[in-house]
């Protein structure tokens, strides 16, 4: 089958190590089945998996990508979960990877995975829409209505818009019914903002009209002072990236004395996912897709990607 892996790491050139070509077909264990890929969309994961964050050189060659929708072996439409775990809340399993670092991944014609992690997909989705949701659209449904603690109303502060991840929180905070704010360093991608749901947006370290209740943060080291500052007091911060830098310094005094909370979230849960489905497909949401191009040009969608030439996903289709 057609395939899009990683054959080598190099954290300078990470497209050096994108091979695209025949492999074998998946098998499936006991417990899995093969779902045959109609659409999968691009993570950074993808590109960091490049690099060589999160995996070792033994694991290559792997196909890259975590997320899809396609067919299961009976015909159905299903979306795919990206976390290979067990328990109640795969996301917890100390144990657990997602597609693509242990199991190959969604970037080829079919994807053995976990029976139970198929989640039926809506009609009144699209294949190339049901594909954007397990990493980035579950994440940011995650971050906002299982780890923010916000009730509808709140002021919700969204970091660099323009990713996956911010573009969902910004319209699946539209229409939690939550104020959301966003920043961005391009005039272009703050304007976007406003279009897919945003009441304001700001350029990146601006001081806001007001302090929010919480600061969803993806960025990292380059925006993290600015979240802090940004928070009211008592306020939150929900972090599930750091795509700027992992270490930045930490204010222990603000955090203190304002009475912060720093919570972590990592993707989400299946039974997330199956209600996330279910939102858009009561709310009418759909996900933001920069473009959608076949599985044979990955190359020129991995290449938008490092050089944060997108808004929202980028989709392949097969």
């Amino acid at each position: 089958m057609f395939a899009v892996t990683a054959t080598q790491t190099d954290p300078d050139n990470p497209l050096a190590g994108l091979t695209l070509g025949e492999h074998p077909d998946p098998k499936a264990p006991d417990g899995w089945t093969t779902v045959t890929v109609k659409a999968a969309s691009l993570n950074h994961h993808d590109l960091w998996t490049l690099k060589g964050v999160g995996i070792s050189q033994d694991r290559l060659p792997i196909v890259l990508g975590c997320d899809a929708a396609g067919l299961d072996e009976d015909g159905n439409e299903v979306i795919v979960h990206a976390v290979i775990g067990s328990g109640a809340d795969e996301t917890l399993d100390p144990k657990r990877s997602l597609l693509s670092e242990v199991h190959d991944g969604t970037f080829a014609e079919r994807v053995a995975v976990p029976r139970r992690n198929l989640v039926p997909k809506p009609a009144a989705l699209s294949f190339a829409e049901a594909a954007c949701l397990p990493t980035a659209w579950l994440t940011a449904y995650r971050m906002l209505f299982s780890r923010s603690g916000l009730e509808p109303g709140a002021t919700v502060l969204v970091q660099g818009a323009g990713g996956g991840v911010a573009t969902a929180l910004i319209a699946l905070g539209r229409a939690g019914g939550y104020r959301v704010w966003a920043t961005s360093r391009s005039p272009e991608k703050r304007e976007r903002a406003l279009q897919v749901g945003a009441e304001q947006a700001f350029e990146t370290g601006a001081r806001l009209p007001e302090r929010v209740d919480a600061v969803m943060e993806t960025v990292g080291q380059a925006t993290w002072s600015h979240s802090l500052k940004s928070l009211r007091p008592g306020g939150r911060i929900v972090v599930s990236g750091a795509t700027s830098g992992h270490a930045p310094s930490a204010e222990l005094n603000r955090v203190f004395f304002l009475q912060l909370s720093v919570v972590g979230s990592t993707m989400g849960d299946r039974d997330q996912l199956a209600r996330l489905a279910t939102f858009l497909e009561q709310t009418g949401v759909r996900p933001v897709i920069d473009r959608t191009m076949p599985l044979a040009d990955a190359r020129d969608g991995f290449a938008a990607m490092a050089a944060g030439d997108l808004f929202g996903k980028i989709v392949f289709t097969v």
